[in-house]
């Protein structure tokens, strides 16, 4: 089992910034990537930013150039730098911890940070 652990969300203006934290606990070498996903009132979960192990990163389109996603394996820790935020970033964020193995997939999910953009 892994356990994930968010901090760092609150209320910001718009064009400020954030970091949110994700401690990560238990059988982390189990783990391929890392990520953090977003999901707004009314709307379907979203993928922000991944990074896997091998240090590879994706970002969604609509935070590319704005958000960085990054990694201090010596703490376990994933963060996302979050810049130059915008009202509709607002939403619950949830850390995500993917194991994969072939066609197999398992999830991982912290309880999920608050983050509210005001305009």
């Amino acid at each position: 089992q892994v356990q994930l652990v968010e901090s760092g969300g609150g209320l910001v203006q718009a064009g400020g910034s954030l970091r949110l934290s994700c401690a990560a606990s238990g059988n982390i070498f189990s783990i391929n990537a890392m990520g953090w996903y977003r999901q707004a009132p009314g709307k379907q979960r979203e993928l922000v930013a991944r990074i896997t192990n091998g240090g590879s990163t994706n970002y969604a389109a609509s935070v590319k150039g704005r958000f960085t996603i990054s990694r201090d394996n010596a703490k376990n820790t994933v963060y996302l730098q979050m810049n130059s935020l915008k009202a509709e970033d607002t939403a619950v964020y949830y850390c995500n911890g993917e194991w994969q193995f072939g066609s197999l997939r398992y999830d991982y999910w912290g309880q999920g940070t608050q983050v509210t953009v005001s305009s």
